[in-house]
């Protein structure tokens, strides 16, 4: 059994990047792990100052939410995260979120496998292309860790217009293979 953290980052209550994160977690489920889901909608995330007393402390010097989710991220096997793509780019507040991950960087931390899960209007393969590279220039400060897969649901705008993507079945199918 794994530890498997999803953070959905779209702010939109009904959005289809987080229909991709529940079914990604439901298979992660399915499969025996255990399974947290995070939703960056309420949460305060501020932008990080660059001061980089985390290289030293392993913890950040703003007090909000983020804190709480890198405590999290540094302890879990498997990390998927769920972005709407904006102008072909992961959200901003996934970016920020990544970006007061620094702490991270020089602790033991657990994660070996990321997962990225991402929605869009546009309907080409290569829209979430930008928003993997901004994710695996992130990874690559992390050397145990790679990107383990991804899932593109595209041609998807409104609220709820995943329902019966196709992608849906194959976010469920890559979480449900974490062993």
């Amino acid at each position: 059994m794994k530890n498997v953290l999803i953070i959905s980052s779209s702010l939109r209550r009904g959005s289809n990047s987080e229909a991709l994160a529940e079914e990604f977690a439901r298979g992660a489920a399915d499969a025996g792990n255990n399974v947290e889901l995070i939703s960056l909608r309420e949460k305060d995330i501020r932008f990080c100052r660059g001061c980089l007393a985390c290289q030293k402390t392993q913890k950040c010097v703003i007090a909000d939410d983020s804190q709480t989710i890198v405590a999290k991220m540094r302890d879990a096997d498997v990390i998927a995260f769920a972005t709407p793509i904006y102008y072909y780019e992961m959200s901003g507040q996934l970016k920020t979120l990544l970006d007061r991950a620094n702490p991270l960087y020089p602790s033991h931390y657990s994660i070996r496998d990321i997962y990225m899960l991402t929605s869009a209007a546009e309907d080409e393969q290569s829209t979430p292309e930008r928003a993997v590279t901004g994710l695996t220039g992130w990874i690559d400060c992390f050397e145990k860790s790679h990107l383990a897969g991804t899932v593109f649901a595209g041609g998807v705008n409104a609220p709820e217009e995943i329902n019966g993507h196709p992608a849906l079945a194959e976010a469920y199918a890559v979480g449900n293979k974490i062993k």
